[in-house]
């Protein structure tokens, strides 16, 4: 790989970058990357300025490697657990080379992939039948009749077959060696890329990397190779690349790197929070659907729905029924400044949809480094209260299962 001039940014920082730094193709590549508010590229007179979103990650380009750490949400030791628990895949164990640096946060996935598919070799990889055509002096299979004809004209001594043997050729593994050698050309490491790269020759790989992201989005799992899952999620991301926007979805962008929007990654995470978090109590999330959407018709254009990020139903005092919460995941600073008319207005209407008419209330869930907050807010108008928002500011330096713990005791 070429050396590459390092570019280091936080979360919505700007850098400036020289006219001849970035070549045609990198121009089109973070337009695509704009285009899904990954980041924003602005020209000027002289040169070019690039602006981070709420993304991090490395982006490789022709001369530059961009890294994008977390500005303030996550930090680099913790962002493997919290996004371990986001995927809900098993956290993989701590090692000295998971190091941040001036990598982002790309080296702790290549290590998380690195490790799944260190513990499936230890295991052995899961083998197969894989259809093969050959041509061979006796008959050894299915006897392939078009190619007989076809080929060999009806002569006999060498025969068309297709077999069928065990091999560890199958998509279950392409897709992890293939990843493998994406990971080994993003991280910055020696003795990380170095072990990478052992690792990947003991897996067969797909074609291109697309055609394995491809393959991913086909794998159903069973009992066979439900242990592959693991290896599989870490895999999405590093195929993905910069296409993805979404915590797991490719749009289509195509850059060489790793890059996580980090308010999806939020939105992930309070969903398993809030879920788990009243579990004990007798609540559970209630799934996605048109049927209790709030909607809004009579605009000009299509009939339009919305609802918040969780949907919880909890036990009312009277155990007969139950009441909705709705829950918003908000990717802000709430523990710096108030919040905003806006997000006010979103809650208010999703609390007067959802909550019980006699006490409206919706929850904000927002990051807070440091400590856990909840404070509330009480709207009311002319004619009385109109509801209550309760914002609750997650410790993001603890380990999940003790925010959730937090979480429980406060929505309980």
């Amino acid at each position: 790989m070429p050396d590459r001039v390092p570019i280091r940014l936080d979360e919505y920082e700007s850098a400036r970058l020289e006219l001849d730094q970035l070549t045609a193709r990198d121009v089109d590549r973070l337009h695509a990357l704009q285009a899904q508010r990954c980041l924003t590229l602005l020209p000027d007179r002289t040169g070019w300025w690039l602006k981070a979103d709420a993304t991090v990650g490395v982006l490789v380009l022709d001369r530059l490697r961009i890294t994008i750490a977390p500005k303030f949400a996550i930090p680099g030791e913790q962002l493997v657990s919290w996004l371990s628990y986001a995927l809900g895949i098993p956290v993989p164990a701590p090692a000295r080379r998971w190091s941040t640096g001036l990598d982002g946060y790309a080296d702790l996935v290549a290590a998380a992939l690195l490790e799944q598919c260190e513990q499936l070799l230890r295991e052995g990889l899961r083998r197969d039948y894989v259809s093969r055509g050959s041509v061979e002096p006796v008959l050894r299979g299915r006897l392939d009749i078009a190619a007989q004809a076809t080929r060999r004209y009806g002569q006999l001594d060498q025969l068309h077959v297709r077999t069928f043997d065990r091999e560890a050729a199958i998509w279950d593994n392409r897709v992890l060696g293939s990843a493998l050698k994406t990971a080994s050309s993003l991280t910055t490491s020696a003795d990380l890329a170095r072990t990478l790269h052992s690792t990947a020759v003991a897996f067969p790989q797909a074609s291109t990397p697309t055609a394995a992201l491809r393959a991913l989005n086909r794998i159903q799992y069973t009992r066979l190779n439900a242990r592959y899952r693991p290896a599989h999620t870490w895999a999405r991301l590093l195929l993905g690349g910069g296409g993805v926007t979404d915590l797991l979805s490719d749009r289509g962008a195509t850059a060489d790197g790793l890059l996580l929007r980090m308010p999806s990654l939020w939105e992930a995470v309070v969903r398993r929070l809030g879920t788990e978090a009243v579990r004990p109590y007798g609540g559970h999330a209630v799934l996605a659907g048109g049927g209790i959407s709030i909607t809004v018709q009579g605009d000009l254009g299509n009939v339009s729905a919305f609802r918040p990020d969780l949907l919880l139903s909890l036990p009312g005092h009277d155990t007969s029924q139950r009441m909705l919460l709705p829950v918003d995941a908000k990717y802000k600073r709430y523990d710096r400044h108030g919040v905003g008319a806006a997000d006010v207005h979103q809650l208010l209407t999703y609390s007067v949809g959802y909550a019980p008419r006699d006490a409206p209330s919706a929850v904000i869930i927002h990051p807070r480094p440091g400590g856990y907050a909840h404070r509330s807010l009480h709207v009311g108008g002319p004619h009385g209260g109109l509801g209550v928002i309760d914002i609750l500011g997650i410790d993001t330096h603890a380990l999940p299962e003790e925010a959730t713990r937090w979480l429980g005791s406060r929505l309980r």
